[in-house]
């Protein structure tokens, strides 16, 4: 039986990148790579839509105002990098009008056979519900399937994140099934509902059938 070969790539296939720009109804969206300096705009960010974001995300030790000041961004930038430059992960930060908007990250990826990941983002409160998010998750899952070399990618979502479940539905995420008690989120072990797409699926592209739907523009 012989065993599958795969073409050689980069250490780092996809990063870093610039991608974009999509106009929506918010503005101009484009992702670019995390930087250091990013510390103070992702901390005035987060400490000012807790309320927004806190109960969908992880939960982790420390008050949210420890974890998110401006000095927890340089260990979480170093570590982001780290991840980028071997290769398991994409991180990058969500622009709109060239203004910080949010984060999206493909992580967790896992080459050779299987070639998948997950993605996961945050948009700042001032540009929910004006197509940032669908366009940020339409361009880094193009992106991925691309130039990142992956096939499969994930996202997963609690039942009740009704704002987020539309993301990925208009980006083209089929759902898969339940995670039950899957991670724990704002103190509790919470369900998740699975999302999912391949390579395959997406046929000319996300951004393609966002600008096609009437959803975005390219710029």
């Amino acid at each position: 039986m012989q065993a599958a070969t795969y073409e050689l790539e980069a250490r780092h296939p996809g990063w870093p990148s610039r991608l974009g720009p999509l106009r929506v109804a918010a503005g101009n969206v484009a992702l670019r790579p995390i930087r250091l300096r990013d510390a103070g705009e992702w901390s005035r960010i987060r400490l000012r839509d807790q309320t927004h974001l806190e109960r969908w995300e992880p939960t982790a030790p420390g008050p949210w105002r420890d974890r998110n000041s401006y000095w927890s961004w340089p260990p979480q930038w170093f570590a982001l990098r780290g991840l980028a430059r071997r290769g398991q992960c994409l991180p990058f930060v969500i622009t709109v009008d060239d203004q910080y908007a949010g984060q999206i990250t493909v992580g967790n990826v896992i080459r050779a056979s299987l070639r998948s990941a997950w993605v996961g983002y945050w948009v700042s409160s001032t540009v929910v519900a004006g197509g940032v998010a669908t366009a940020a998750v339409a361009l880094v899952v193009d992106h991925a399937f691309t130039a990142g070399g992956l096939h499969r990618i994930e996202a997963t979502v609690r039942p009740e994140n009704e704002p987020s479940i539309r993301v990925l539905t208009k980006a083209g995420f089929r759902q898969e099934g339940l995670f039950q008690r899957y991670l724990d989120v704002a103190g509790g072990w919470r369900d998740h509902l699975c999302f999912a797409m391949t390579a395959e699926e997406t046929g000319p592209g996300l951004v393609s059938r966002l600008v096609a739907a009437g959803r975005a523009e390219y710029v």
